[in-house]
């Protein structure tokens, strides 16, 4: 059996990591003998054949006692033998039972229980009984978690750990102590009857013998078979096991079949209850059975393994021959000259690079440079503080240090590109033109921040470009809007994995130049996150008194940006926080007016779309009519955004009518064409070859002489070809004409109607003029009558009203009141009466201070039963005591009236300055009033137009 075993090669020897190793040298295993055989421990073993082996006698005990007193004291004389002890000390095991055979080291954390081991052992009555503990209720033993149960098992005591415990252990000699921890061995299974004394727990025992079996069934041979054979395989692929066979077998003698089963069980890696069962187990053919099952369970486990080992070593070895192949490559090409190694050749790059710019370049950061290029060179290239010191050095030597692009100060060839890139615009072309003659002047130009506001689509991206062209800058954008990590501006520190610098050292190194021209797209709408402020950030970038040293995280070197032109973008400058505003100077784009919208679209955007769109100017007409229709119809925003998207809708529909029309005269002529090629075949015949006509005989002496006399045919299909072009140039596709009657055609239905619900506004019905962030827009206010009676005195708004409206409205309901008090003390109207107010689409959320003056002229309509004057809009708020105070957005709301047809205009006083800056084609036609005080307003919407108190 033993043979089986170790038919294997069992010549390796790795360490064990189930069972601890035997010592040889001086373990008292090997001083145990008799009649040449070792043995294990006395009493370990099964049935009678066991103690047989184990009663060893008087003479052998006194002549091994000097071998004892020199080697371990580990084994001492059984006598008495341990049958004898019938009451033995109970100790707890946490992870595996301890199996006969076997050593055991446990740890003892009981103060009292370990001194009962010692006073034991001292007392040459060195046995305890090892016994599993069970797990806790409701736990599964299968599953590990972070407890420290095992830190407490010591902690239970009398009763308590007795429930805890299995029936059966193993009688187990105490080899040493060494401080708290003993070593223990396996002899003989026991099992608990009762309890003697509580601490330290200590058990009365019944040693349990194998039952009888017969060593010639064949059942217990095959199966015992199956174990080796299964123990056998397990040790070709695992050579874990090699040892403990081979220091078992050397120590315990040969195998039986009761010890073939505990060997089995105690070095398999099944788990604590499986092999508890086997030692509870006193059937040998069923111990057999189930260690059988373990140790089948153990191969499975061991094929895994070598599969899972075999993967790692192929995986490891391909890495480190591509290692050793790259070594020897480099080596190879080194030896040759063909290149250097990699530092050398960074270093190189990095060098070349730099020499350029090493005169313009700052002294503090060619320092920087020198002392990371020479850390580069002392550092290993499988390092990560080369990656990072290569990536860094990178950055630094690409930036353009000290270079400047040339600036064209001529301000006529920059007003000349400004004008063909935007029409209108006048206030920012101004400013540009500024800042080009105060750099001419001074020699030099000096970076600024200018922020551009408008509604969308007005044009203010498009013209950071034009200005970059006009001032011969590179040219780099950036959007910040939902920008929310500061690091998207000041850079990472080089300490995280994949840091890199921020936009503005993105944007030098992009551009090649020190004084670019940057865009920061959409600065009203930063973020704010976990990662900081933003719009805090941005300060040093936009602070003209700091962004001379402005400090990225990932360079750690100041960065002059003194020179850079940043041009912001803004669709609502209130959005902006105040003190990056402060930083900024604003030029406002308020929008487009319709002729300045017929312009754009007449003179850029149709140019632009049909060359993109590839048709000829002559194949289409579009009528100003048409182009009206689309502005005021279908495009009334502020910009000319969605101008362009109906142009370009237009013009692609344009464009496959007329592709269709010459698919179809293609179709008509080439079916022409073949009939006439027939017909002057049919008319070529053999016979009438000789009578040419005088065409013929001219065609004739124009062909070469070394040409075939067949030359009739050929000079037929020239002429079929000529006449073939003639007729396509006849019919050429007919020319497309938008106009103002199929405009819907080709984009749909109009979107927007006229502002204008009434021709003439009803009682109680007044126009007033809003700002939004799309531009100007007119707006109703409707009041009217809902229940009238003693003390009935109300008002109810709706149409989605912020708060500050809703206040407008209480105002003007007390401004009303007492105008009317003031005018007709007899009418009691709005004591007497509940008024609904109400503003119309109310879906759009509306708020803002500059309706007040139009509630109030609308209650007083009702009030006095009278309507406003016809082509009459009003804007301003109005206070308590009916002074009218100043409102924003003179412009859009000048444009909205226009849009409307409107031609009277009520503005507050303190607006007079806003409208007289005004372009005069925005004025043209409209009659402006200007007030401080709302009786003005009552004068002009409800008396002669002529009142003294009008102010023109």
């Amino acid at each position: 059996m033993l043979k089986l075993i170790l038919s294997s090669s069992l010549h390796h020897r790795l360490p064990q990591a189930v069972v601890p190793p035997l010592r040889t040298a001086a373990s008292p295993l090997n001083s145990l003998s008799r009649g040449g055989r070792l043995f294990f421990c006395s009493g370990s073993g099964d049935g009678a054949d066991s103690e047989a082996k184990s009663n060893v006698s008087d003479s052998a005990s006194d002549g091994a006692e000097e071998t004892l007193s020199k080697a371990s004291s580990a084994i001492v004389s059984t006598n008495p033998r341990p049958e004898d002890y019938l009451s033995v000390l109970a100790l707890p095991l946490s992870h595996r039972p301890l199996f006969p055979g076997f050593y055991m080291p446990i740890y003892v954390k009981d103060s009292k229980l370990l001194k009962a081991l010692q006073e034991s052992r001292d007392r040459q009555a060195p046995y305890a009984g090892a016994f599993l503990l069970k797990d806790e209720p409701g736990t599964d033993p299968s599953v590990v978690t972070g407890s420290d149960s095992e830190k407490n098992v010591f902690d239970l005591k009398g009763k308590e750990l007795l429930s805890r415990l299995h029936e059966v252990g193993t009688l187990a000699q105490i080899s040493s102590i060494h401080g708290d921890q003993v070593i223990l061995i396996g002899h003989r299974r026991l099992r608990i009857t009762e309890m003697v004394s509580e601490d330290p727990l200590t058990v009365k025992v019944d040693h349990l013998k194998d039952k009888a079996y017969n060593k010639d069934d064949d059942v217990l041979k095959a199966t015992s078979s199956e174990v080796i054979s299964t123990l056998r395989d397990v040790l070709k692929t695992s050579s874990l096991w090699r040892d403990h066979v081979q220091t078992y077998t050397k120590h315990i003698g040969d195998f039986t079949y009761p010890r073939l089963a505990d060997f089995g069980a105690a070095i398999s890696g099944a788990n604590k209850l499986q092999c508890q069962q086997v030692l509870e187990e006193l059937d040998v053919y069923n111990r057999l059975k189930l260690t059988l099952e373990l140790v089948k369970k153990e191969m499975e486990i061991s094929k895994i393994q070598e599969s899972i080992a075999k993967a790692i070593e192929e995986k490891i070895s391909g890495e480190q021959r591509r290692y050793l192949l790259n070594e020897q490559l480099k080596a190879i090409k080194k030896e040759l000259g063909v290149e250097t190694d990699d530092k050398t050749a960074l270093t190189g790059k990095f060098k070349e690079r730099i020499e350029p710019k090493r005169e313009k370049c700052p002294p503090h950061v060619l320092q920087v440079i020198d002392e990371e290029l020479t850390k580069l060179q002392l550092l290993e290239a499988s390092s990560s503080e080369f990656s990072v010191t290569r990536n860094y050095l990178d950055w630094l030597t690409a930036l353009p240090w000290g270079e400047y692009s040339d600036e064209n100060f001529d301000v006529t060839r920059a007003q000349k590109i400004l004008d063909e890139d935007h029409y209108g615009l006048k206030d920012v072309k101004e400013r540009i033109l500024e800042f080009i003659a105060v750099g001419k002047l001074r020699g030099t130009s000096q970076g600024k921040i200018i922020c551009l506001s408008g509604p969308p689509g007005v044009g203010k991206t498009s013209i950071g470009r034009s200005i970059a062209r006009a001032l011969n800058r590179k040219f780099f954008r950036f959007s910040v809007g939902g920008l929310a990590d500061v690091a998207e501006i000041k850079g990472h520190r080089r300490t995280y994995i994949g840091a890199m610098p921020g936009k503005m050292v993105q944007c030098l190194k992009n551009v090649g130049t020190a004084n670019p021209l940057v865009l920061i797209d959409e600065i009203d709408k930063l973020g704010r996150g976990h990662a900081g402020d933003p719009a805090s950030a941005l300060l040093e970038l936009l602070d003209p008194e700091q962004n001379a040293n402005f400090l990225d995280h990932y360079l750690d070197v100041p960065i002059d940006l003194s020179k850079v032109l940043f041009v912001c973008t803004a669709n609502v400058v209130e959005m902006i926080p105040n003190p990056l505003l402060d930083r900024m100077e604003v030029v406002s784009i308020a929008g487009y007016i319709t002729d300045e919208k017929m312009h754009i679209a007449r003179d850029y955007l149709e140019k632009t779309t049909r060359e993109a769109c590839g048709i000829k100017p002559e194949q289409v007409e579009v009528t100003d009519a048409a182009l009206l229709a689309l502005i005021e119809n279908y495009c009334r925003e502020a910009g000319v955004r969605n101008l362009q998207k109906h142009v370009e809708k237009v013009y692609r529909k344009i464009a496959l009518q007329l592709v269709r029309q010459r698919e179809r005269i293609d179709a008509t002529v080439g079916e022409n064409t073949t009939q006439k090629e027939n017909s002057a075949l049919e008319s070529s015949k053999p016979e009438q070859l000789g009578e040419t006509s005088e065409e013929d005989d001219r065609v004739q002496i124009d062909v070469p002489a070394n040409q075939s006399p067949c030359t009739d045919n050929q000079s037929t299909d020239k002429e079929v070809a000529k006449e073939s072009e003639e007729e396509i140039e006849t019919k050429t596709i007919e020319k497309v004409l938008i106009d103002k009657s199929n405009l819907a055609d080709y984009v749909g239905k109009p979107v927007f109607h006229a502002d204008r619900i009434y021709n003439q506004t009803p009682t109680g019905v007044v126009m007033g003029l809003a700002w939004t962030a799309m531009g100007g827009s007119t707006l109703y206010i409707e009041t009217t009558l809902v229940e009238e009676g003693e003390g009935k005195g109300a008002l109810h708004v709706t149409g989605q009203l912020g708060d500050v409206m809703k206040e407008s409205s209480q105002i003007a309901h007390t401004v009303a009141r007492a105008i009317l008090m003031e005018k007709d003390p007899e009418n009691t109207f709005f004591a007497n009466s509940k008024l609904h107010l109400h503003v119309p689409a109310g879906a759009t959320p509306k708020d803002g201070p500059s309706a007040g003056c139009t509630m109030t002229t609308s209650l007083l309509s009702l009030a006095m039963k009278k309507p406003v004057k016809k082509d009459l809009a009003m804007t301003g708020e109005v206070t308590l005591t009916g002074k009218i105070l100043p409102i924003g957005g003179v412009k859009e709301k000048t444009i909205a009236a226009r849009r409307s047809e409107i031609k009277t205009i009520v503005f507050p006083s303190a607006n007079r300055r806003d409208f007289d800056e005004l372009a005069p084609n925005v004025k043209e036609g409209l009659d402006v009033h200007f007030v401080d005080d709302y009786m003005q307003i009552f004068d002009l919407a409800f008396g002669d137009e002529q009142s003294k108190n009008i102010e023109k």
